[in-house]
């Protein structure tokens, strides 16, 4: 994740200080994630941490689109995270290869513009917006209604249009659930599945690890590798991390125990 806001729960203000995009620092953290392992590099230009306040799309465009064009000759697909119709037309006009929808496409007009382009599409699930969505959030069954959200967003994507091949699915862990909630989702992965479209999750460093173990934003390494693992065992095809090389090596090792490769 490339944060480019001064704002975000874990970074923010490491890669955009004094009102500026600080690309010598984006493109130093860009290729140490690339050497760590990192297939995708997600870029955004709002805070969506609980509490956080929405900006413009011109200004999120403001810092956004810089990089991508700083990150144009790597090679590695560059997200663009995005709830704005207008910056996901920049963002792929700027050589964006995938689009990270917090709303889940609630903005027809964002669908619209994915539809039209060959990109990639990630639908979450959130409860309320950033900006009230850890007020109180409820549930009759957390699992049941997360999953049909994001099969009516599914099948909505398909009838605009966007080839089931681009989409996937994210649960949103932390976007409108207490901890209970996270951990009910964590273990019922499976079901959040949408006619077998990867799954993609985001737990690295959130409030759900800290709570669990004490420890604050900059001390949740070993609880994200944790439930790394866990996501990794339920079925999630993607992951979003902090810690790029650490993840990568909870990943091999994974793969090698699957595969009964001795270590």
């Amino acid at each position: 994740m490339l944060n480019i806001t001064p704002d975000s729960f874990s970074d923010g203000g490491k890669l955009f200080q004094s009102d500026t995009v600080v690309l010598d620092a984006v493109r130093e953290q860009a290729l140490a994630m690339i050497a760590g392992g990192a297939a995708v590099l997600d870029i955004g230009g709002e805070s969506s941490r609980p509490g956080a306040q929405a900006v413009s799309p011109a200004e999120e465009q403001r810092r956004v689109l810089p990089v991508l064009e700083a990150l144009a000759d790597l090679d590695v697909i560059l997200s663009v995270d995005t709830y704005h119709p207008e910056t996901v037309h920049a963002a792929i006009d700027h050589g964006a290869g995938m689009i990270n929808d917090i709303t889940g496409g609630r903005d027809p007009a964002v669908v619209s513009a994915v539809a039209e382009a060959n990109v990639a599409y990630a639908l979450m699930h959130m409860q309320g917006s950033p900006q009230t969505m850890q007020q109180s959030p409820r549930y009759r069954d957390v699992v049941a209604e997360v999953s049909v959200y994001l099969q009516d967003r599914f099948s909505a994507c398909l009838a605009a249009g966007i080839d089931a091949n681009r989409l996937l699915v994210d649960p949103g862990f932390g976007f409108g659930k207490t901890l209970e909630h996270n951990l009910a989702l964590l273990r019922a992965l499976p079901s959040v599945r949408v006619q077998g479209c990867p799954v993609l999750v985001g737990l690295s460093r959130k409030t759900m690890v800290g709570k669990i173990t004490g420890q604050p934003v900059g001390g949740r390494l070993s609880g994200s590798l944790a439930v790394l693992l866990l996501a990794l065992q339920n079925g999630a095809d993607l992951v979003r991390v902090h810690d790029v090389a650490e993840s990568a090596d909870v990943l091999k090792v994974w793969q090698a125990y699957n595969a009964h490769i001795a270590l």
